[in-house]
């Protein structure tokens, strides 16, 4: 066996090197050829009044289409409370106050317990993703589902609060009061709702809560507040809709003190906005998880 020298081996692959032509179409030639294109700008993020307008559209049709036998559902329930009451409060300040409770309920029925199941199953299945990934601010999400909610519920209240006059024998003429009531109070039930349906752990957490809020909206709302114990009344002013069932029931009296009504109506708008900002924040803190 004859061995090879080690130099000579390492020349002649040097030599075969040499000899062979640079291949065309390398990846180094290609790079230098043709450099990256460069990315395109990503669109802007949607403004706040503009996207709240698009989500409050698709909502409210959505609403429209799956939510209308529940709003039959939330009318017949409080004309069925009056009808009840009628047979215990024969009128005076009762009478008001279960009128404007009854017809606040409705309010309560759709938009804190139905918008705190909504949420709840959004966060349960994934639907948060979706809305994540729009250029929209989370605020106009939690503002254009509480509006529509809030919205598809003024037939209901109108219905109920011409009921309870008649069978009450409650004079009409200040319904018109019922255009302020029911926006104030919606937002604040409506953010309510929102923010119990986005903290819940659970979906099934989030109907209870719902559930246990229009409860409360029931028996704080509709009973005559002269008749609750000392505790439940306290109870019963931490209950975001309670300032615009005041209001509807003061404006009832022969002359109305509109100066309490715009308090009351103020409170409710201060009570709105608070529970809407929590909302907004749950919504950002359930998106990110």
């Amino acid at each position: 066996m004859s061995a090879i020298p080690l130099e000579s081996g390492v020349e002649s692959h040097a030599g075969a090197d040499r000899g062979r032509a640079p291949a065309s179409g390398t990846a180094e030639h290609r790079t230098d050829a043709s450099p990256a294109a460069p990315l395109a700008p990503l669109a802007p993020r949607a403004r706040l009044l503009p996207a709240l307008a698009a989500v409050y559209r698709a909502q409210l049709s959505r609403a429209r289409v799956a939510r209308i036998p529940l709003l039959f559902v939330a009318t017949f329930q409080s004309i069925g409370i009056m009808i009840l009451m009628r047979g215990v409060v024969d009128g005076g300040s009762e009478a008001r106050a279960v009128v404007a409770g009854s017809s606040v309920l409705v309010v309560a029925f759709v938009a804190l317990n139905l918008l705190a199941q909504y949420f709840g199953q959004l966060r349960a299945g994934g639907g948060l993703d979706h809305y994540a990934t729009l250029p929209v601010p989370p605020a106009s999400v939690v503002l254009g589902t509480a509006g529509a909610y809030a919205s598809f519920t003024v037939p209901g209240t109108a219905v109920t609060a011409v009921f309870g006059c008649v069978l009450f024998g409650l004079p009409m003429a200040h319904l018109w009061v019922l255009a302020a009531v029911i926006p104030l109070a919606g937002a604040a039930l409506a953010g309510l709702g929102a923010a119990l349906g986005l903290l819940a752990p659970r979906q099934e957490l989030a109907t209870l809560f719902g559930q246990l809020g229009m409860s409360a909206a029931l028996l704080l709302g509709v009973l005559p507040a002269g008749r609750m114990p000392g505790p439940i009344a306290y109870a019963r002013d931490l209950l975001p809709s309670t300032y615009g069932v005041e209001a509807f029931a003061r404006s009832f009296d022969a002359r109305p003190d509109w100066g309490v009504v715009g308090l009351d109506l103020a409170v409710c708008a201060a009570v709105g906005a608070v529970s809407l900002a929590v909302a907004a924040w749950a919504y950002r803190r359930a998106a990110v998880r």
